[in-house]
């Protein structure tokens, strides 16, 4: 096995989890394993798993945010559209930026 499975999965990359799970899941999947080398080789795959999930969580959570943030933006630019559209109403046809 590499370094990296000396390292807290926590630690990992998403990229390097993601990879040592695969190697984890071809070793098992080869069938040449002893018992106890299997079952410490799925313990880790178990480990890497709730990482990755974790960090796919915590993803999500700062995408969520950010999507929350640009929504909380859009009604500023909505009123200075708004406000354009109040300064035509007095007859004279200005642009409105698309």
């Amino acid at each position: 096995m590499s370094d990296s499975t000396n390292a807290s999965p926590q630690d990992l990359t998403f990229g390097e989890a993601i990879a040592e799970l695969d190697q984890v899941v071809a070793a098992l999947e080869g069938g040449t394993l002893e018992l106890e080398e299997s079952l410490a080789r799925y313990e880790r795959g178990v480990a890497l798993l709730r990482a990755l999930q974790a960090k796919l969580a915590d993803a999500q959570q700062k995408v969520t945010m950010l999507v929350g943030e640009l929504e909380d933006e859009k009604p500023e630019d909505s009123s200075a559209a708004d406000s354009a559209a109040g300064a035509a109403s007095d007859g004279e046809v200005t642009e409105i930026p698309f």
